[in-house]
């Protein structure tokens, strides 16, 4: 590269002069610093379900249980500074409410997930039904095209009525003294022609 061209690639002037520098375009951006923290939206969306389905179970329940009684016997029967939390329990009371305002939150992201993919499995099983639909009446499109044509093939009793027919000719012109092949016998009228 030249001497001439560096110096127009850094002294640029015109529509497209700028001060701040060239970015390459062929790296990538180095990572910029955020205010907020960033996190996964599908692994909190997990974990928020793992959540919620332990807050649905029995043994929840039992272990909430056990901390609420060992916590108000432990106030209760412990020595007068040992007490955390007196007789109107309000640090309890502040604890439960802490938890329920986590829980609700934590079980209404977990539905709005289940309900979103009960949505694409719905769609999907809409999908499939229209799939079904449409092989189904393709099918039926066949099987009515194949019993019209059915309609127009020979069947086993009508070639053999048709044979009996020519033996019976067959016989007839035999018995005359002179043997007439059906191709020279005139054309006969069916049934059906009439």
């Amino acid at each position: 590269m030249g001497p001439d061209r560096e110096t127009r690639e850094r002294a640029a002037t015109g529509a497209t002069a700028t001060t701040r520098p060239r970015t390459r375009l062929d790296q990538p951006l180095p990572p910029r610093r955020r205010l907020v923290p960033e996190w996964d939206p599908e692994a909190f969306g997990r974990l928020s379900e793992r959540i919620a389905r332990f807050l649905g179970t029995g043994r929840f329940i039992v272990w909430m249980t056990v901390v609420i009684i060992v916590w108000l016997m432990w106030n209760i029967a412990a020595p007068r500074h040992l007490r955390f939390d007196p007789y109107p329990f309000i640090f309890l009371t502040l604890m439960l409410s802490l938890q329920a305002s986590y829980a609700a939150p934590l079980i209404l992201l977990a539905q709005n997930r289940q309900d979103d993919r009960d949505r694409v499995n719905l769609e999907q099983d809409r999908k499939q039904n229209e799939r079904s639909i449409a092989d189904t009446e393709y099918l039926t499109r066949e099987i009515a095209a194949l019993r019209m044509g059915l309609g127009e093939v020979a069947t086993r009793d009508w070639i053999r009525s048709e044979f009996q027919d020519l033996i019976r000719e067959l016989e007839e012109h035999h018995a005359d003294g002179r043997v007439v092949f059906p191709a020279e016998r005139p054309p006969r009228r069916d049934v059906d022609d009439r």
